[in-house]
């Protein structure tokens, strides 16, 4: 019986099937996320023409099997444009929307301490913040905590959150109960 001859190990350089694979699946899901974007973000991002064009295209498919042989061609174009622009620009607008998430939930962490605390948790924001209206702030603490004790709607409460929000951007707030 004759023993079969094995072949010789893949060069270093070379990709294996799984990882060509993983990369084809990678574009694909791009390609996805790119076609689901509103179209002023898309016309902000470092597109070709031709890409942005199959784009356009594959959002006005209805069929699925179309939207997802488009979504194919797509992901073929993207790998020959310059992906690493464009990953970068997704990547910088995904970075700035999880900074606006943090600082809201600052803000609202914060009107949510001085709610429950009162005056006594001014200080450590008194501490933190020399350019704070002090007066302003008291004021609408006692008119937010008069309100939430009446049952009343948080309209104060809101505007305590929007002065939060507001020195929140200027320079980030410290964690509460510092």
């Amino acid at each position: 019986m004759k023993k079969r001859q094995r072949s010789a190990p893949p060069a270093p350089d070379t990709v294996s099937k799984s990882q060509l694979k993983r990369e084809a699946k990678e574009l694909f899901a791009l390609g996805k996320k790119l076609s689901e974007l509103p179209e002023t973000v898309l016309l902000d991002l470092p597109l070709e023409p031709g890409v942005l064009e199959e784009i356009q295209f594959a959002r006005r498919i209805k069929s699925h099997v179309a939207r997802k042989r488009q979504l194919g061609f797509l992901a073929k174009r993207l790998r020959q444009s310059n992906l690493d622009e464009v990953q970068a620009a997704l990547q910088a607008r995904e970075d700035a929307a999880k900074g606006l998430t943090a600082q809201h939930h600052r803000a609202e962490a914060w009107r949510d301490h001085l709610l429950e605390r009162g005056d006594d948790a001014l200080g450590p924001l008194f501490a933190a913040r020399d350019d704070l209206d002090g007066q302003a702030l008291r004021q609408l603490l006692r008119n937010a905590q008069r309100e939430q004790k009446a049952g009343k709607a948080p309209a104060s409460a809101r505007k305590l959150f929007r002065m939060l929000r507001a020195l929140d951007e200027t320079s980030p707030l410290p964690p509460t109960g510092v």
